[in-house]
């Protein structure tokens, strides 16, 4: 069986050729600058070279004829015919309290994605671009969505409630959904097989760590709180988001500064964080490079460390204890310094890393503990595509979905 699997923005779209029974990629590229000039796609097929084209990709639709016709080709393809792909997987950001599973995609599933968009107006009409063009150009195949949010939707009340007045809950659904759901959940289940238990008997603190960031706390395979809330703004530092914050201070800033709503989003969304504290840069690779040199980019990298510190913490407390912390995602895999000072001083709850084992460089699964450690900690490399594409298929099959 072969998914295509695709995560579609406003003006880009990832996609990965996967067959989920050998859980092996074929395929994956992006086409990014659609609707402007200078589009490009890039592919790369598994046992081949990369290959770059350019042309004029005006729409989604165009975008994903350009991904089917390099599929295609005989120099870089890895199908002969269209019929070949079995079913399309979507990624799709906010399903809001309608979808705590991935589903077959319906006019009514469409339908509750519409109803989310004032949830993620920069997302759900992107994934919902994505799904009209490819449903117009694979129209005989069945196609899955797999979303963001569904993997929280085991938070209890106490953990998505806000604490403002109820009747906003119950009148515009203001609560906390999270993010990175599909991400969390692949890495916790493989941390898991990794550990060699069931995860129905692990409690896991997952750290999803790129230009995003999210932790989760799990508790037997079940999302039980998560840092990012009713948007994604919420929670950790990152690369250009605030996290926390006491919501007062927008409304000072506003008035100091004569901001509008939206000067103030785009303050909070593109222009905080890491880059905002540092003057310097998003890129945490960057920060680093100028860690000792820099005293800005010193305290970017310090502040973020010491609010993921601070959640680890405290979602320790909300499990009850922790068995394993996982790291992900491009900084939580490959910064062995944000490792560092994060789990430093916490050997009071049973956490000692391994350095040596720490500043090991690979893309495989690994533990960097130090034996003594009651706590497991691991770096697990995500794999949301290959989540969404075992989704699809089993949805397809009509087998019941993996945690």
């Amino acid at each position: 069986m072969l998914v295509l699997v695709l995560n579609t923005g406003s003006s880009s779209v990832k996609y990965q050729v996967i067959n989920p029974e050998e859980k092996k990629a074929l395929a994956k590229g992006v086409v990014e600058r659609i609707g402007m000039a200078g589009a490009v796609l890039t592919h790369k097929p598994f046992d081949r070279d990369e290959v770059k084209l350019s042309g004029e990709i005006i729409d989604h639709k165009m975008a994903i004829e350009y991904v089917l016709s390099i599929l295609l080709s005989k120099n870089h393809g890895v199908i002969q015919n269209k019929n070949e792909i079995d079913a399309v997987g979507h990624r799709v950001v906010h399903g809001g309290e309608a979808f705590s599973g991935s589903v077959l995609i319906t006019d009514e599933v469409i339908k509750e994605v519409r109803r989310c968009i004032d949830f993620a107006p920069l997302h759900n009409p992107s994934n919902l671009r994505g799904i009209d063009a490819a449903k117009q150009l694979l129209p005989n195949i069945p196609h899955v969505g797999v979303f963001d949010t569904a993997f929280h939707q085991s938070m209890p009340p106490h953990a998505y409630l806000y604490g403002l007045p109820y009747v906003l809950y119950k009148r515009h659904g203001i609560r906390r959904y999270g993010f990175h759901g599909t991400s969390h959940r692949y890495v916790s289940k493989h941390a898991a097989w990794f550990i060699g238990k069931p995860i129905e008997s692990l409690k896991i603190i997952t750290c999803h760590l790129g230009n995003g960031c999210s932790i989760a706390a799990i508790e037997n395979g079940k999302s039980i709180d998560t840092s990012m809330g009713f948007t994604p703004l919420e929670g950790l530092l990152m690369g250009t988001r605030s996290g926390d914050m006491d919501p007062a201070i927008i409304l000072h800033i506003m008035s100091k500064e004569e901001l509008g709503m939206n000067d103030a989003n785009t303050m909070l969304n593109k222009h905080s964080g890491l880059q905002g504290i540092s003057g310097l840069s998003s890129d945490m690779r960057e920060i680093e490079n100028d860690y000792h040199e820099n005293s800005r980019a010193k305290l970017a990298h310090d502040v973020f460390t010491y609010r993921l510190k601070k959640y680890i913490g405290s979602y320790a407390a909300a499990l009850g204890g922790v068995d394993c912390i996982a790291f992900t995602g491009g900084i939580g895999e490959n910064s062995d310094l944000v490792r560092a000072n994060t789990l430093s001083g916490m050997e009071y709850m049973g956490v000692r890393l391994d350095q040596e084992k720490n500043k090991l460089r690979s893309k495989e699964e690994r533990a960097i503990h130090h034996e003594n450690s009651a706590v497991q900690v691991l770096v697990i490399p995500t794999n949301e595509e290959l989540v969404i594409a075992l989704d699809t298929m089993r949805i397809v099959k009509g087998e019941p979905l993996a945690i």
